[in-house]
Formats: C-alpha cells, structure tokens, sequence
C-alpha cells in the first residue's frame, strides 16, 4: 500500500491508497482514499483480442415456428421456380455424369488420389492384361452358395472348397504382387513408393470383376504392356 508523500520503499499492504493533495480538498473535509482491484486475469494480446472481437451484431435467435421458416427462405436466397429447379437439377447430373465417365475414362485430372500417377496407370495395365483367379473370388462363392442352398448335402464340402479356393487366390496375389513390384522397378527406377502398397493395389483391382473395375481398363487381356 503506498501514500502519497511518501517514499517508493514505504509499502503496507496488499492494494494501493491514495491521498489527495490538501489543495484539492474543501475546508474541513477528510482525506479521500481511492482503492485499485487487482483485474485477476492477464491483458490479453493483440491477436488474442481481435481474435475473440465479434465482428458484427448478432441476430436474435428465433422465438417462434414461422420466424425459424423465414429465416431460412431468407438464407436459401430466392425461391426458385419449378422449371429451374428441373434445370439446376439437370446440369448438376450432366455435371456429375461428366465427371464420372471421364474418371472412368482414365483421365489423370478426374481420378481418385489412389489412382494417380503414371506409376499406378501402368500397373492398371499389368493387372488388366493378364487373367487372374482372384476376379474369380467373387462368382465362385455365390454359386457355391447358391449349390449349398439349392442341395443341403453339399455342405460338407463347401467349407473345403472355400479353403481351396481361399489358398489358391492367395498364391495368386502373392505371384502378381512380386510381378507388379519386379516390372515397376525396371519401367521406374526412381520410384519411391513401397513394394507393398503397389502389391495390395495390383492384387484390390485383380480382386474385382473385370467390368467393375475402376478406372475401365485400357487394355485388352493377353496384350502385352510396356
């Protein structure tokens, strides 16, 4: 606590008061003490306070039903009649249309992440022009289940017929994984990415049936890539 009049090394307390002068007070009138609150928090910076500083005037929330719909119209914009909306909707599906068949297409601009690069196309490629067991996966065990359903006493052997085919698509994977990889590193020997993914890629899109794949395939099988 300091006073006025006294030296700076003169400290009571916890707080300040201060004196006013004798000249600034009435006659006979006591000396006024003026006390500071400790603020309790730190002054913020200059970012923090324009971070935090509303930037505008904030809307009333809506109190009622129709106040809540009004708002909304007034968000959305102007109410479009139905022959536009019938436009807006056409050209969007075009739009999207568009974009798929150009995906499909194998167009570098329009491909998914996984899809990209030069790498990548060229593994397509290998996968598309070879046959592969494991674009079998899928039609064998529907019709092993279709069997087993249509002739209950083939049950016994279905879960040794899916063991086979399980063993014989894993070997399948394994040999067009190390083929991808060994072509991949001749064709790109600057190559960064791992042995691995290109593996687990090859052996995703031989996996799916040939007129489901995506990207379509460029190739025909039996033709050889370079």
């Amino acid at each position: 606590m300091k006073l006025l009049g006294r030296r700076k090394s003169q400290e009571t307390g916890v707080g300040e008061v201060v004196l006013a002068p004798d000249d600034a007070l009435a006659p006979g009138e006591a000396p006024r003490r003026k006390r500071t609150d400790p603020k309790g928090r730190p002054t913020p910076k200059r970012g923090q306070a324009r971070g935090t500083a509303k930037k505008g005037p904030i809307a009333p929330a809506p109190m009622t039903a129709a106040e809540a719909r009004a708002r909304r119209k007034t968000l959305a914009g102007p109410k479009l009649s139905r022959d536009e909306r019938r436009e807006q909707r056409l050209a969007s599906r075009a739009k999207m249309t568009d974009r798929r068949e150009r995906m499909m297409a194998g167009e570098e601009g329009y491909l998914l992440p996984r899809d990209q690069g030069p790498v990548r196309r060229y593994v397509r490629d290998v996968v598309d022009s070879r046959r592969n067991l494991l674009g079998l996966f899928m039609p064998s065990t529907l019709t092993l289940l279709f069997m087993t359903f249509g002739v209950p006493q083939l049950q016994l052997y279905l879960s040794p017929a899916m063991l086979v085919l399980v063993v014989l698509m894993s070997v399948d994977a394994l040999v067009l994984s190390r083929k991808v990889s060994n072509l991949v590193d001749a064709k790109f020997p600057d190559n960064t990415e791992s042995r691995w993914k290109l593996g687990l890629y090859a052996a995703g899109r031989a996996s799916q049936m040939r007129r489901m794949r995506s990207p379509r395939p460029q190739v025909e099988r039996g033709s050889s890539v370079e």
